[in-house]
């Protein structure tokens, strides 16, 4: 059975008008109370639908995702998860449309989000790349009262309500702990590709990764940092060409999606000489590099939950209700090739 506000408020000892206070932003309500609603909710699972709660409104909501078309795995896992939303159309009083730009164009973004404004909808979704003129476009939205979600690339310091996508700093920095330890003492250089530093989320993994790198594993050489806009062909021809020029690379961290040109390149590498490698993503193509031993760890977030978060919050921002943090965190888990599911 789903958890409901009643066992919310037993775990939480307090009463049913405390957790409706804090499930709608109310004041009124102790940090520490709060803080105690927010641990349960988390422990039991509890997710508020706003939808179901709005059925007798006969309320339907009118959402846009806008996503890059390049076909990279975590991208595409990305879109099936909006079209299995549109899906469930019907039963959420939803309308989602997905509008596809260039991938890494500030520009075409931009273009895009402005287009989508005299359409009215209640709430748009998108890939956040950098610019000015991204920020101008979320001003906009903002401006024409629609709620705006930034999904798995942030951008901050933009007026968008909510942020749908794991800790980025974070994954950087559990990166490179896996990576300096399981080099296992040796010293060489270490390798990075990723796909743009124009988007956040990869800025932010590397200036994690960088971080930890120089804290604790200093006796590794970090080169700078390849950008080979997550195409699989330009980065099997980048990350081959460094493996040539650097035959002391002994680690490998592919922090952007272009995963399938990597595992391309490592499969020409004589197996003594591979490096270990930690990327990004449970895809088809990584599950089969963990289990040929061409990557040892990947880190993944879950596009299902990061699209249903966005929708959640969307919904919930048209109905002036306050984000449930512990139920919109994205988890970062790590697998190996020992436990993957």
């Amino acid at each position: 059975m789903k958890p409901t506000v009643h066992d919310i408020a037993r775990s939480a000892g307090v009463s049913l008008a405390t957790v409706d206070r804090v499930l709608n932003g109310r004041p009124g309500v102790r940090h520490i109370t709060r803080e105690r609603v927010e641990k349960a909710i988390s422990s039991l699972g509890y997710v508020r639908d706003v939808a179901a709660a709005n059925l007798a409104k006969g309320r339907t909501y009118s959402f846009v995702f806008v996503l890059p078309n390049y076909d990279n795995s975590f991208m595409i896992g990305i879109r099936d998860e909006v079209h299995a939303a549109i899906s469930r159309s019907g039963a959420e009083r939803t309308q989602i449309r997905i509008v596809e730009v260039p991938p890494f164009d500030a520009a075409a973004l931009a273009d895009a989000l402005n287009r989508i404004i005299p359409d009215r909808p209640d709430g748009v979704a998108f890939v956040a790349v950098e610019g000015a003129e991204v920020h101008a476009a979320v001003a906009g939205l903002k401006d024409a009262g629609i709620a705006v979600v930034t999904l798995v690339s942030d951008l901050p310091g933009s007026e968008r309500d909510h942020f749908a996508g794991i800790d980025n700093h974070a994954a950087g920095r559990t990166a490179a702990n896996l990576l300096g330890r399981f080099t296992g003492g040796r010293n060489g250089r270490i390798a990075v590709i990723a796909g743009s530093m124009l988007v956040r989320d990869h800025r932010e993994r590397l200036e994690g990764f960088l971080a930890v790198m120089g804290e604790s594993f200093a006796r590794l050489d970090v080169l700078p940092v390849m950008e080979a806009r997550d195409n699989p062909a330009l980065t099997a021809e980048v990350v081959s060409a460094a493996l040539r020029r650097y035959p002391d690379i002994i680690g490998l961290y592919s922090l952007g999606a272009g995963n399938r040109g990597m595992v391309h390149a490592l499969r020409e590498v004589a197996r003594e000489a591979r490096p270990v490698v930690v990327a990004h993503e449970l895809t088809g193509t990584t599950r089969a590099a963990l289990a040929e031993d061409l990557i040892d760890a990947v880190l993944n977030q879950d596009a299902g939950h990061e699209v249903r978060s966005a929708i959640r919050v969307l919904k919930g921002k048209v109905e002036g209700l306050s984000v449930i943090a512990a139920q919109e965190r994205i988890r970062i888990d790590i697998f190996l090739k020992d436990n993957m599911p």
